[in-house]
């Protein structure tokens, strides 16, 4: 078998989904995307395709070698998200060529079903106004519990100063507070920094949060310097969680040496594929640190992910927006919060062709800003 194309679709509201084609009429299926550049991801993709064309698929971890290695300029997030989702489509070949899903090539499953969580009422967060917001966040968060979801996460949502004032503190807690008197304590809510606090303010957020128990914060800093985190996880109960802004094995490495973290998050579709994620957990399993895959993107994304979940040990919960509606012949189905193991081959999915067909674009989506008070850039 050898690959003949690959094929890049910019698909509503911000993906990239890609048909990797072979000449046994095998279409592997991949998501790569840096969100806000989707164009340079895309042209990343077929950078690498002048390797791919006329390789054997199969040879998913030599090829993940030649791209990263053997181009000399390696990592950041366009060229390592580019390759993700070409290794991605790689695995769903194979699965699909032997006729099997991708976690069986990958050691078995180590688990019955894969627990899911959602983010409650991100937007309204963001569009400011006098509306009741932990009102809201409190009937969100009763809605997603009526679905069947035994866990939530809502974020920081606006720009937070180095040293802010207290009113802003509880600000930020109240529609924490808010979700937890609505829903209870059988319910687990994490929270997501989002890498806009200080680590001062971090430690004093957590602080203010901690009567409520998160499962964990995420991205409490910002994640270029490690040390910063270790502080912020010295100085709270609540778990720590980060990396979806980290790339490869290499870029979790001092994070679990210095464990700034319990709960690592690599993307699928950023960190380099499935097999890399697979490394990162084993990593991750040496420190007794949990993982649980960022991911807040399209239906093969999650696809992907849930082959990672169902062979790792130390998988936590997994992330998503998106079941696959409108988007997939089978949407996944949540069950209690969980959703059944994947049982098709390859990463286990079918496109809804025309769907996606209605649903393309060009491609052209920018990531919001934030700004301070004083009109200076604040960190998204």
């Amino acid at each position: 078998m050898k690959i003949t194309r690959l094929e890049t679709l910019f698909v509503k509201p911000r993906w990239v989904f890609l048909k990797v084609h072979t000449d046994a009429g095998i279409v592997g299926l991949g998501e790569p995307i840096v969100e806000g550049q989707s164009k340079a991801t895309a042209a990343a993709v077929h950078d690498m395709g002048r390797y791919l064309i006329g390789q054997d698929p199969f040879r998913i971890e030599h090829h993940w070698q030649a791209i990263y290695r053997g181009a000399f300029y390696r990592g950041g997030p366009v060229l390592t998200s580019a390759l993700s989702g070409i290794e991605q489509a790689l695995w769903d070949i194979k699965g699909k060529a032997l006729g099997v899903p991708a976690y069986e090539l990958l050691g078995g499953a180590v688990r019955d079903r894969i627990r899911l969580y959602r983010g409650v009422n991100r937007v309204r967060m963001y569009a400011g106004g006098d509306e009741d917001i932990p009102a809201e966040y409190a009937e969100g968060a009763r809605a997603l519990v009526a679905e069947g979801f035994t866990a939530l996460k809502t974020s920081i949502p606006k720009a937070v100063q180095i040293v802010d004032k207290p009113s802003r503190i509880d600000e930020f807690v109240a529609p924490f507070a808010a979700m937890r008197e609505a829903i209870g304590n059988d319910v687990d809510m994490a929270i997501d920094f989002h890498g806009r606090v200080s680590p001062a303010m971090a430690v004093r957020l957590c602080q203010a949060l901690e009567p409520y128990r998160p499962m964990f914060v995420e991205e409490p800093c910002l994640p270029e310097n490690v040390d910063t985190m270790v502080t912020i996880a010295r100085g709270t109960t609540i778990p720590i969680a980060t990396g979806e802004r980290l790339f490869t094995k290499w870029g979790f490495r001092e994070v679990l040496e210095k464990q700034a973290a319990c709960i690592v998050q690599p993307d699928l579709s950023h960190a380099g594929g499935l097999l890399e994620c697979i490394k990162i957990a084993a990593m991750a399993e040496v420190y007794y640190a949990a993982v649980a895959p960022h991911c807040p993107l399209g239906p093969i994304a999650l696809a992907a992910c849930l082959q990672l979940d169902a062979c790792t040990p130390n998988f936590l919960i997994q992330e998503h927006t998106t079941l696959g509606e409108g988007y997939l012949r089978e949407p996944f189905v949540l069950d209690q919060g969980y959703v059944a193991l994947p049982a098709k081959p390859g990463l286990g999915i079918e496109l809804d062709e025309e769907a996606v067909a209605a649903k393309l674009y060009e491609g052209d989506w920018d990531t919001p800003r934030l700004w301070h008070e004083d009109g200076a850039v604040a960190d998204w």
